[in-house]
């Protein structure tokens, strides 16, 4: 599957949770759910879909970074959310340290994957012609 195919299945995918969550909140009138919320649709939904029009238009070259952007990119997002659940609503009752962890380190993938992104977008030329 291509890249810009892989985003937007995956975006969607998450935008498909944060209707649910969405929906689940508007009806038991709970925010327990609200910056869990947020991030699967800022950063699942928005942003892969973002960055699969990017992958779509500019094409970037396969290589090493374009594959590490766009898996520590999925990686990250799905850790962060699922980290944020676990960590604030605590379902599982799992050890705090572990779901800290879990957290923190999905957050800091993302982060890595924002970083590799800004370099590829710095990197693509423009391909716009006057």
């Amino acid at each position: 599957m291509s890249y810009h195919k892989l985003l937007l299945v995956t975006a969607a995918a998450f935008g498909v949770v944060g209707v649910f969550m969405g929906g689940h909140m508007a009806g038991s009138g709970g925010p327990a759910l609200r910056p869990i919320h947020a991030h699967v649709l800022v950063v699942g939904w928005l942003t892969l879909a973002v960055w699969s029009m990017y992958y779509k238009v500019y094409r970037p070259a396969p290589g090493k970074l374009a594959f590490f952007q766009v898996w520590s990119g999925i990686i990250g997002t799905i850790g962060l959310c699922t980290g944020m659940y676990v960590f604030m609503l605590s379902p599982f009752n799992l050890p705090e340290l572990f779901t800290l962890l879990y957290y923190i380190i999905s957050g800091s993938i993302l982060m890595i994957s924002f970083f590799l992104f800004f370099i590829m977008a710095l990197k693509t030329p423009d391909n716009e012609t006057a």
